[in-house]
């Protein structure tokens, strides 16, 4: 159930730290809870640095430290590379950094149990049969804790229909086998039929799996919901705490009501920014594709404005994987996988090819700090050179929203992307329905 919410206009940072320290209470009352001796925080990682989930993590360390707890922090990376020393002091400020631990998806998981290919089959309407081997963060599943906080920022996603809740377990400190066969899931079933909806058919695999596996976890849910004020600033709207997917609920329906953009007409041209100091790689600024992918007109052209970005994969191995084949439709991706053995090797990668494409509808275009027109043209994207793109649609001059140019050309500007969704409200009407699916 739902511990506790707060939403309002505008939710002050004193009022947040309020709210942790009634978490912090309520979770030992409900929890049954006699000394918190260890305890882990769960937070999100740099790319969603932008919700506060660094600074309330930051308070939350503090606030346990000093009440005599051993406590450790996990950034739910997935398979993003992990933060240096220097990510986690901007990110997470004063929590000393040798309490971070980075989550490695590859060797540091360990297998939990397996959601069968019945129950992916009947939660996918028979779109997927494999079976989804869960292999979760060693350190969280075999160490014992009296208490984990899970910190996270409510928003519209592209595989699980909304961000955070048990995402946190499942993608953020998932491992190899679990990221493949969820990702590959969800890219078989339609990208457009997850985005915004409250029950896709792989976080019906994962509410299964934590009923089945993850019980015994002394855990809460601490999610925050954000949008856009009066005077275009991004600030706090809601706070949902609790230990149940009613928490998740709950938050993903202000998030649905509070960070979905609905057009009449479909778009046809944005200009998206994705932030340098959290984006360097395609892989995470590719957000700017997902969220307003149903939004575009059919030959239409998403600039996508990203200094950071210096290469596609978070690692080598999934770099050299999008350099081969480039941006591919579904269809594409899942003839080729059936024969290319580095394709299956990575799945999460393969699945990456098909949401990053914009499946010959409309034209993608990059305006990358690090990368050169040859290497952006090599993925099937097109270029503009990053100094042209911030002369002509210079962030701090643009406003969120409808914008004109000097010449006449007309661009809806968004300053963050990863903080919404952006579609006609046809496509959101034509999205597979997953509300029943339980």
């Amino acid at each position: 159930m739902v511990w506790f919410s707060h939403e309002d206009a505008s939710i002050e940072r004193s009022t947040i730290e309020g709210l942790c320290e009634s978490l912090v209470e309520e979770a030992k009352t409900r929890l049954g809870i006699a000394e918190l001796r260890r305890v882990l925080l769960l937070p999100p990682d740099i790319t969603r640095a932008h919700a506060g989930v660094g600074w309330i993590t930051e308070y939350l360390y503090h606030r346990l430290d000093q009440a005599g707890a051993e406590v450790h922090v996990i950034p739910t990376l997935g398979q993003h590379v992990p933060h240096s020393a220097q990510d986690n002091a901007w990110m997470f400020g004063s929590i000393p950094d040798e309490r971070i631990h980075a989550h490695d998806w590859r060797d540091g998981v360990t297998h939990v149990g397996t959601v069968p290919a019945d129950v992916v089959a009947e939660r996918t309407g028979g779109a997927v049969t494999w079976e989804m081997p869960i292999d979760l963060n060693t350190m969280t599943v075999t160490q014992e804790w009296d208490l984990i906080i899970n910190v996270g920022h409510v928003v519209p996603h592209e595989v699980l229909g909304f961000a955070n809740h048990n995402k946190n377990y499942f993608i953020g400190l998932g491992g190899k086998r679990t990221l493949g066969a969820a990702h590959m899931a969800s890219a078989v079933y339609g990208i457009e039929n997850n985005l915004g909806n409250l029950l896709t058919p792989v976080r019906a695999c994962f509410n299964w799996a934590e009923e089945q596996f993850l019980g015994d976890l002394p855990d809460v849910y601490l999610q925050v919901v954000m949008a856009y004020d009066d005077s275009g600033s991004l600030v706090h709207t809601g706070v949902y705490v609790g230990d149940d997917l009613d928490t998740y609920l709950s938050a993903a329906r202000a998030s649905m009501a509070q960070n979905i953009t609905e057009f009449a007409e479909p778009v046809d041209k944005i200009v998206a920014v994705m932030q340098a100091d959290e984006f360097h790689a395609t892989w995470v600024a590719n957000k700017a594709v997902y969220r307003t992918r149903m939004a575009m007109a059919d030959g239409g052209e998403l600039l996508i404005i990203a200094p950071g970005v210096e290469r596609f994969g978070e690692q080598p191995e999934v770099d050299a994987l999008i350099r081969k084949y480039g941006y591919l439709s579904k269809d594409e991706v899942l003839a080729k996988y059936a024969t290319e053995a580095d394709m299956q090797d990575i799945p999460h990668a393969t699945a990456h090819l098909v949401h990053g494409s914009a499946e010959g509808r409309f034209q993608i275009t990059y305006a990358p700090g690090k990368l050169t027109q040859e290497e952006v043209e090599s993925v099937g994207y097109g270029y503009l050179d990053i100094d042209e793109a911030l002369r002509r649609y210079d962030p701090a001059v643009m406003q969120d929203g409808w914008n004109t140019m000097p010449d006449g050309e007309r661009v809806f500007f968004i300053s963050t992307p990863s903080a919404g969704l952006w579609s006609t409200a046809d496509r959101l009407a034509a999205r597979a329905d997953h509300e029943m699916q339980h």
